[in-house]
Parts: structure tokens; C-alpha cells; sequence
């Protein structure tokens, strides 16, 4: 009887794991759509699409706008942003209006094929459905891309979809993200739903536990994307590091400010999206991240870095960043009031002068040259006292980054 017993549930369980795996692999054979909209809708509906950023995950390096393909790297493996072209075959041309809502706000494909959570529907849960429709109707009048996505690059089990059925029981909900600052004005309201749930800035900006969630109770407070992190962005944080309001604003709108300009992923961020939003919404998005009343801006005491680190400055870098580190217009950014030398953490600015910085353009014309990497120049002692001249010099911080945490990032790359 308890070996009957026993076999029933094996069976059980091979039945519910063949149906589920199916239900997750199966093709889905929807009609295809025809979507037609005001001229109205379509512009909205660009706007937000830009708002959300969805290029920065669906465009891949040469490839057709939105077709797909896009290496996202995660301490998983490697998945690829999918075609939302409305392509029959490869795309979402078979997904109904309704289908893209649950889609976006509950991370479920037609069909019941669960997305991974790369996809931000922990963030985009909070979109109404107006802004879903609109970005809806705008994707499915683009000219369809029939590209294919490339298999992602995932180990056994995390390659089983239905994995993500537990995820979400776990990690998934209704609830708003928790504000990352204080206020009540239609700025910050405004801001929240940028930042939250467009924008889904805590995906990057928030650190992340051990199976992929974020971590909630440290929201904004930093996330680790690689090779870079992304920095804290709370009010205070922000304010540690000299942003104010103003500036931040700035720094959205065309990714330069007196703090430096942007690079890495949030390039790409100014470059696909902010730039694009209205002056009254980067100013709400300023707003929200620092809250209705923002801390002051914490100016940077001045140091004097030691002789050795400051000779390599003068010796590798004052030829772009100058002698006393105001830096050069069109080719390099400041290190006076630079945010990143004023960073706790020295992971970005040791990786910046070991790998370098591409050369990066800005919106009205602005472009900075490219940075070369020294890591092949000096060792990991040269390093270190350079970093730790510009964070005492010009970041107001301890000269405390070791040879070894810079042969840690070295060998790491």
C-alpha cells in the first residue's frame, strides 16, 4: 500500500512537471493583432516607451530599434532582451492588449510562459493601464523585425522556466515600492511614478539578496551591476555626494552636471531616456529622488593626497583633467566636486582607471574624449595611491583602497 502510495505521487509529480514544462515551452498561436491608433496615442505612447526605457534592454548593438537581442548580463547567466516589434513569429505580434498588461505588470507571456525577472514587472506592476495601452499601441505600429532572440544562457535548473512560479510566490506582489524619500507635492507624486514604476530606477539603484529579489528595506541605496555599481540615489546619499535638486535635474536632461557625466549604464539611461522626458518631468524625477525638502548639498572638504599618488596624477592624468583637477570642456570632466571620487565605496573609480572610459557623446552637441585604461600602465600599488590621491585631494575621503582590492578588480575583469 505505501509503495502504491509512494509511486501514485511520483507519477503525480512527473505529470504536474510535464504539463508545467510544456505550458512554458509550448509555441503560442494567438491570431495575429492589427492595432490601429490616433496620432495622439502614438505620441504619447513613444513617450513613455522612452520614459520606460525600453531600448536599453530590447535594441541590441547595431540592430534594428526594439527587434531584440540584447546580452543582459546577470549573476545567473545571460539572458537576451526579447523583439517587441509587432513581428508574427518572433515578436509580440500575436499578444493582445491585454495580454501585454499582464505581461508588464505580472511578468506572465500569452500563453502562461513566465518572463524572467530581468523583464522589471517588480517595478512595472505599478503602471496604470492607460500607459500600458499607449505603450502597447505605439509598439505594435513600428515595423515588424522578424529576428529571432537568441537562447539565453542560463544553467540547469535556473534554464526551467516554471523555476519562476515559486519566485514570484515568493517576491512578487501588489504593493507599491516603498518611497525612497519624503513629500507630498504633485512634483513628488509625479516623481514616484517615474521613478518607481517607468523609469524602475530600483533596479539597478537597489542592492539585491541571494536569489535575484530586490532588497526592499535598502531601497535606493545602491545595487551591484558588474564590473560598476550603481550608487546610492536616496536624498541623503545624493546629498553626500554634492547633488542638489538643480543639478540633478541637469544631469537627467543631458547626463553632464558640475558632479561629472554620465557613463556605463546610466549613459545609456540619459542617452535612450531621460533626455527625452519633458523639462516638467525630469524636474518631477529631481524632485521625487530627493525629496520635497532635499538635505543640503554636502560640499567636499579639500585635502592634499601624498606625493606619490600625486605625482602619477600630474604624470597620467592633469593632461586632460588638468593640473588642479578642473578639467577640460569637450574632453574631460572635473575632479573638483566629482560624485564619483566622493563614492564610500572606490569600486567605479578603481575600474575607470583600470579599464578606462569610452569616448561618449551628450545631447546639443556635448561629447567627452575617451579615457584610456592604465591598468596595463601602472600596478595595482600605483593604483591604489592614485585612487586614494583623488578621493583624499578632491573626494573629501580616506586614502584606505589597497594593492589588494585593486588586484581583486583587476583579475575580476
Amino acid at each position: 500500500m505505501k509503495k502504491r502510495l509512494a509511486l501514485s505521487v511520483v507519477l503525480l509529480v512527473i505529470i504536474v512537471v510535464a504539463v508545467l514544462w510544456w505550458r512554458e515551452n509550448r509555441s503560442y498561436d494567438g491570431a495575429a493583432q492589427n492595432v490601429t491608433a490616433n496620432a495622439q496615442q502614438l505620441e504619447r505612447g513613444r513617450y513613455l516607451t522612452r520614459a520606460a526605457d525600453c531600448a536599453a534592454c530590447h535594441t541590441a548593438d547595431g540592430g534594428a530599434p526594439l527587434a531584440g537581442g540584447y546580452p543582459l548580463a546577470t549573476p545567473f547567466g545571460t539572458l537576451y532582451g526579447s523583439n517587441l516589434t509587432p513581428s508574427v513569429e518572433h515578436g509580440i505580434g500575436r499578444w493582445t492588449k491585454d495580454d501585454f498588461f499582464l505581461a508588464l505588470t505580472q511578468g506572465v507571456a500569452p500563453g502562461g510562459r513566465h518572463l524572467y525577472p530581468a523583464m522589471p514587472y517588480t517595478s512595472y506592476k505599478g503602471m496604470t493601464r492607460q500607459d500600458s495601452d499607449d505603450i502597447y499601441a505605439y509598439l505594435m505600429t513600428r515595423p515588424a523585425v522578424d529576428v529571432a532572440t537568441p537562447n539565453n544562457d542560463l544553467p540547469f535548473p535556473l534554464n526551467q522556466r516554471m523555476a519562476l512560479i515559486g519566485w514570484n510566490l515568493l517576491f512578487r506582489n501588489s504593493d507599491p515600492l516603498p518611497a525612497s524619500s519624503q513629500g507630498q507635492s504633485a512634483d513628488w507624486q509625479r516623481g514616484r511614478y517615474l521613478a518607481d514604476v517607468l523609469g524602475h530606477c530600483g533596479e539597478c539603484h537597489t542592492p539585491r539578496g541571494a536569489l535575484g529579489q530586490m532588497t526592499l528595506d535598502h531601497a535606493m541605496q545602491g545595487g551591484d551591476l558588474g564590473r560598476f555599481i550603481a550608487p546610492d540615489i536616496t536624498p541623503n546619499g545624493l546629498a553626500q555626494r554634492g547633488w542638489t535638486p538643480a543639478d540633478l535635474s541637469r544631469f537627467l536632461a543631458s547626463g553632464l552636471a558640475p558632479q561629472g557625466s554620465a557613463f556605463s549604464e546610466m549613459h545609456m539611461v540619459v542617452d535612450l531616456s531621460t533626455q527625452h522626458l519633458t523639462a516638467e518631468d525630469q524636474r518631477a524625477l529631481a524632485t521625487y529622488l530627493m525629496g520635497d525638502r532635499p538635505p543640503p548639498a554636502v560640499v567636499a572638504k579639500i585635502g592634499q593626497g601624498d606625493d606619490a599618488g600625486r605625482r602619477t596624477y600630474l604624470d597620467q592624468c592633469a593632461g586632460c583633467h588638468a593640473r588642479d583637477g578642473q578639467g577640460k570642456p569637450h574632453v574631460a570632466v572635473a575632479m573638483r566636486g566629482n560624485a564619483t571620487l566622493r563614492q564610500a565605496d572606490g569600486k567605479n573609480l578603481i575600474v575607470s582607471v583600470l579599464d578606462g572610459l569610452p569616448a561618449q557623446q551628450f545631447p546639443n552637441g556635448e561629447s567627452m574624449q575617451s579615457m584610456p585604461g592604465f591598468g596595463q600602465r601602472l600596478d595595482d600599488a600605483q593604483v591604489a595611491e592614485l585612487v586614494n590621491y583623488l578621493r583624499v585631494t578632491w573626494g573629501g575621503l580616506p586614502a584606505d583602497i589597497t594593492a589588494e582590492q585593486v588586484k581583486a578588480l583587476r583579475n575580476a575583469h
